[in-house]
């Protein structure tokens, strides 16, 4: 089974990361537009994308991790000094987007996020 944390913010995915402790884990990290109270992100394409992440985690290795990280609201995402566009470990420009903790796989986009079998590949490539 897949173990999935819901996380707010920049600081608590660096504290959740931290205290892993992990190095060679499947460590999967979902970017997204947070969401109001009827749980519908300020994002268009997070909401188109999200059906297909969520039906693609039943392909993920038992035991990985799926970390799902709100970014924020619309003007801190659009701020370019935003610690997610400007951290070496992440470094995203758009989201929806899908990394692979300290590694160089990454899904970007409504585009490819929508793609089944580009979803599989990822979260069962090591």
């Amino acid at each position: 089974m897949v173990i999935e944390v819901k996380l707010k913010g920049y600081e608590a995915l660096l504290a959740y990361i931290d205290k892993l402790g992990v190095q060679d884990e499947n460590i999967n990290v979902y970017f997204t537009g947070s969401k109001d109270e009827k749980g519908v992100s300020w994002c268009p394409d997070c909401n188109e994308a999200e059906p297909s992440v969520r039906k693609a985690l039943d392909k993920a290795p038992e035991n990985s991790h799926f970390i799902y990280v709100d970014v924020g609201d619309r003007a801190f995402w659009k701020d370019p000094k935003n610690p997610f566009r400007t951290d070496k470990n992440i470094h995203i420009s758009v989201i929806p987007s899908f990394i692979r903790w300290k590694n160089p796989q990454r899904l970007e986009g409504v585009d490819q996020l929508s793609k089944e079998d580009l979803l599989e590949m990822f979260l069962t490539d090591d």
